[in-house]
């Protein structure tokens, strides 16, 4: 790989400023055919120097010059046009449309205003095909994919376009081992045809992995860029955070000390809906933390919305310790009355209410905690509620009365985790908690696991990170095609067992 000597982008003294400064005089550049990563705690910066570089948020001053040329785009489409793609963190789908749809969205094939669907399903089949997205069909409507399955379509959506720099804002934040290898596959293709990519994530392995060079952001200032090949990873987090030596002690614990209990907290027999969910059946213990491994599709996700009524299942049990019901819940507020909280995969969509403040989200699932006798809600009482709960977890806000739709996205996750924490729930759903949190945010809700099962609460983590699973879980089940295929106790786990498991009712489905 070759390195051009002039960038393909530069910015000089890029500032921007809302009631705060968020990102202050920040020089940055990317050069063809590589690799750049940008790291950094959540709330340093990162999104917001990518969303000015792709057309999505004004720069408040500084210069930008691309190829050589000034370059200031007024709108994404205007950034586009020159070839700048980004895949933000926080999907931007239409659900309601098809995925050929959404492949295909500014760029509908038609004639004299009519659109050529064959033409449409085509050209989104070559696209999907391309990526290697063979299991995808074009006219599946977006909204019935899980997170990680529409993380593909929009890079495939990004890469299928004009593209000569491509910004990746956690693209692996929700997918599998193998589908992070194969978008670092892509990866490796578009860095030998010159695109230049700039890179976001918090998993420090990755980074090390794929970056060329990697530039270090901290509470909206550039601390230093560094070639990938000069920094370890604890070099990298003594950059991004005063926390290094804390993450340092938590990496070093070789295992933690199982709370579970004999007792059975969940008993799950035979769950099935449709072909996402079919016959699973497991008993989760009082205290302990089991996780949930598979790759994308395989219906972990599918799985704890059945067991917290957001989908509905079509047969099996489910049973909570001490309660006699054993029909599943048919809604939400059936399984929270059953003493049960969920974490949802997607903040945007089904964790947060994005227009309003981080007061009413932070205590959302605490209705009663804050009414009066006449149900009238004490505002007062709900400030406390909620400035105690965001405190707890350590989220930053300039107000408690901040839209939660401006935070970053680590700290909107804080706040979805925040609002369960007045729930004295039994056991606790965790759909990809860590999804976008910076290394320092990814120990507290470790510890937060640690304080839960302390006080005989029992979890249920998906994660598509296996190092996640291994390093916070008593056991690991495996999701291979809707179906729970087994399960391994800490001492029984490998990667190569856990992702046989994963493929194995994929190679019996090939097979027939």
């Amino acid at each position: 790989m070759s390195l051009d000597a002039q960038p393909l982008f530069a910015a000089t003294g890029l500032t921007k400023r809302y009631a705060v400064t968020v990102l202050d005089s920040v020089d940055f550049d990317l050069r063809q055919g590589e690799i750049h990563a940008l790291i950094g705690a959540n709330g340093a910066g990162k999104t917001t120097l990518s969303k000015i570089i792709a057309g999505l948020t004004p720069k408040s001053s500084g210069t930008m010059k691309f190829d050589g040329q000034a370059y200031c785009p007024k709108t994404k489409k205007s950034a586009e046009a020159v070839g700048i793609q980004i895949v933000q963190q926080e999907l931007n789908l239409v659900a309601s449309l098809s995925v050929a749809e959404n492949l295909m969205l500014s760029r509908m094939p038609h004639r004299f205003g009519v659109i050529n669907r064959s033409q449409l399903h085509q050209q989104a089949r070559v696209a999907l095909d391309r990526f290697g997205l063979k299991d995808i069909q074009t006219d599946t409507v977006t909204r019935s994919l899980g997170v990680g399955q529409r993380q593909m379509v929009e890079i495939a959506a990004a890469l299928d376009r004009q593209c000569r720099i491509l910004i990746l804002d956690e693209p692996t934040a929700a997918l599998s081992a193998n589908e992070t290898q194969a978008l670092f596959n892509w990866l490796g293709r578009l860095r030998t045809q010159g695109v230049g990519m700039i890179y976001i994530s918090h998993r420090l392995d990755e980074v090390s992995q794929m970056a060329d060079r990697i530039t270090v952001l901290r509470d909206g200032k550039k601390v230093a860029t560094h070639d990938a090949a000069d920094l370890t990873t604890d070099a990298m987090v003594d950059l991004m955070s005063s926390e290094a030596s804390l993450t340092r002690e938590f990496n070093t614990k070789k295992t933690r000390k199982s709370r579970q209990e004999n007792q059975a907290a969940l008993k799950v027999d035979a769950l099935s809906r449709g072909r996402f969910v079919r016959d699973v059946s497991f008993t989760l213990k009082k205290g302990e933390r089991l996780g949930v491994a598979g790759v994308v599709g395989s219906g972990r996700t599918e799985l704890l919305r059945c067991l917290f009524g957001a989908d509905i299942a079509d047969s099996g049990s489910v049973q909570l310790a001490g309660s006699d019901v054993t029909t599943p819940p048919r809604h939400p507020y059936e399984a929270v009355a059953r003493r049960m909280a969920m974490v949802t995969e997607d903040r945007k969509e089904s964790g947060l209410l994005l227009s309003q403040p981080v007061r009413v989200n932070a205590t959302l699932a605490s209705m009663r905690e804050k009414l009066s006798a006449a149900g009238i809600i004490l505002f007062g009482k709900e400030r406390r509620l909620a400035a105690e709960q965001c405190e707890a977890m350590e989220t930053r806000y300039t107000s408690i009365e901040q839209s939660v739709g401006t935070l970053s996205g680590g700290n909107q996750q804080k706040v979805v985790i925040a609002k369960w924490l007045m729930r004295d729930a039994d056991v606790f759903l965790f759909d990809e908690p860590t999804r976008g949190i910076d290394v320092a945010a990814r120990i507290r809700i470790y510890r937060l696991f640690d304080a839960l099962t302390d006080a005989g609460k029992s979890l249920i983590i998906v994660s598509s990170d296996l190092e996640e699973l291994y390093e916070v879980c008593d056991r690991i089940a495996v999701m291979s095609n809707g179906q729970m295929v087994t399960s391994y106790e800490r001492n029984e786990w490998s990667e190569d067992k856990i992702m046989q498991a994963a493929f194995s009712e994929y190679v019996k489905k090939e097979a027939t």
